[in-house]
């Protein structure tokens, strides 16, 4: 009877653990991201996604694992010649993904080693047909054309090329030195280029300074000859008011003439002396003051209204036209103030000006001319009215 019980829990235990082997086969959990491959009794029957699936134990197996995410495989360099038969080496990196586990699994045996030799292939067709500088310089044209191709092939796979990169393409040692110099004779010719453009933009701006310094100094030089022909135009009017209201006699003009003479005797290279032709009688009035004695001369003739003569304020810098127009406005009246009072200087009297205005009055005799002596000839004595039958000079008529 012991014996019956000890074959009876050995029995349980076996059934226990045969329940918890087929249990363990017939439960499966699936992760994310990845699908598996059912087969039922050696052929295909299902694939379970992501989550928890029931098999018949020792009837379904799963035949692969395949993962759905995307994949990068770098795939070694591969020796290309180029179309100007130079051998270069590529490195290149394939991105992809697997959309049809199914196919990926039953289409082809490896497709990680089918995409590699399909990229080979498909890269030497495509760099046999450029030089070496095209193929440097063409690298998004040689990952669109390779990509072209190594989605349409694998698409039978279930296998979707995203991208295709040139990682790498390193042409020969000897080739990779000739190239270093042309890019350091071009490096060179773009840095004197670059340097003849900076001093070209130099010399236009230092032109351009100098340029608008000229100006600048033409236009202070302008306003600088304006303002002093303003003020030797003021320094004119004011000695000419100073003369006119001062009413200068014959005798102050004398003395101004005997102090000019010492600085014009004063030259080493002196040797002829100019006289003014009013000096002798400008002299003869000195004498007669100094003895006391007033000399005759005619009453002089009604005095005219001066006109009243412009007072000028502080200058101040103008625009140079209108300061050049008012100079030369300024300088004419000036020249006409002169030309009156020259006329109105003290210059003795002539009788036969004003004998013209009174028709019927006697018309006094013209003055005699200048008596002629050796050189240097002295200038002619002063003009003095003939005298009445008593010795009187003529008095001024009315």
């Amino acid at each position: 009877m012991g014996e019956d019980l000890s074959f009876v829990y050995v029995l349980l235990i076996i059934v226990a653990i045969f329940v918890l082997i087929v249990i363990g086969k017939s439960v499966r959990i699936v992760p994310q991201t990845q699908a598996w491959l059912v087969e039922r009794l050696g052929r295909y029957n299902r694939t379970f996604e992501a989550g928890l699936h029931l098999l018949i134990p020792f009837v379904d197996r799963v035949r692969a694992q395949v993962d759905l995410r995307e994949q990068v495989v770098s795939f070694p360099p591969q020796p290309v010649i180029t179309s100007d038969n130079l051998v270069v080496s590529i490195d290149t990196v394939i991105y992809f993904q697997v959309t049809d586990p199914k196919s990926a699994v039953y289409e082809i045996a490896n497709y990680i080693v089918g995409i590699e030799q399909l990229t080979v292939t498909t890269l030497r067709n495509v760099i046999g047909s450029m030089d070496l500088e095209q193929t440097l310089t063409s690298r998004d044209q040689i990952n669109g054309q390779l990509r072209g191709v190594l989605d349409e092939a694998t698409g039978r796979w279930g296998i979707r090329v995203n991208r295709v990169e040139l990682k790498a393409i390193d042409p020969p040692a000897s080739v990779q030195g000739s190239m270093e110099q042309q890019m350091r004779a071009e490096r060179d010719r773009r840095a004197a280029i670059l340097q003849a453009e900076g001093i070209k933009q130099s010399q236009i701006l230092t032109a351009e300074g100098e340029k608008q310094a000229a100006i600048l100094r033409a236009e202070g030089s302008a306003q600088a000859k304006i303002l002093e022909a303003e003020g030797e135009s003021r320094a004119i009017l004011q000695v000419f008011d100073a003369i006119h209201e001062g009413d200068a006699d014959p005798k102050l003009l004398a003395y101004q003439y005997l102090q000019t003479l010492p600085q014009i005797a004063n030259g080493s290279s002196s040797k002829m002396w100019l006289v003014p032709t009013e000096f002798t009688s400008a002299l003869g009035a000195v004498v007669a003051g100094l003895g006391g004695e007033t000399p005759s001369a005619p009453a002089p003739a009604a005095s005219e209204p001066r006109r009243a003569r412009p007072r000028f304020q502080s200058a101040g810098l103008v625009d140079p036209a209108e300061a050049l127009a008012e100079a030369r406005r300024q300088v004419q009246e000036a020249t006409a103030d002169a030309t009156t009072a020259g006329q109105r200087s003290g210059r003795p009297f002539d009788p036969s000006t004003e004998a013209g205005q009174h028709p019927g009055a006697p018309v006094p005799p013209p003055a005699a001319p200048p008596v002629q002596q050796a050189p240097p000839a002295p200038p002619a004595a002063p003009y003095a009215p003939p005298a009445t039958p008593t010795g009187e000079p003529p008095a001024p008529q009315q």
